[in-house]
């Protein structure tokens, strides 16, 4: 099974626009200018699960 970096998920959510709207523990929360709802991100983690960096990158509109 797959795993990513926590660092290159955020790397694609700040090239599409998000930012850093709040930081809690070890969880990051991302907004959009444009796009509705927030996405979590597990940070720092070197290991984030394959489906988890499915399910975040579906959330933020990168994956259909």
């Amino acid at each position: 099974m797959a795993t990513y970096a926590s660092k290159e998920l955020l790397k694609l959510l700040y090239a599409d626009g998000w930012y850093e709207k709040a930081q809690k523990g070890s969880h990051v929360q991302l907004a959009h200018a444009t796009k509705c709802g927030k996405v979590t991100v597990p940070h720092p983690r070197k290991d984030v699960p394959e489906g988890t960096a499915k399910n975040i990158l579906r959330q933020a509109g990168l994956l259909k």
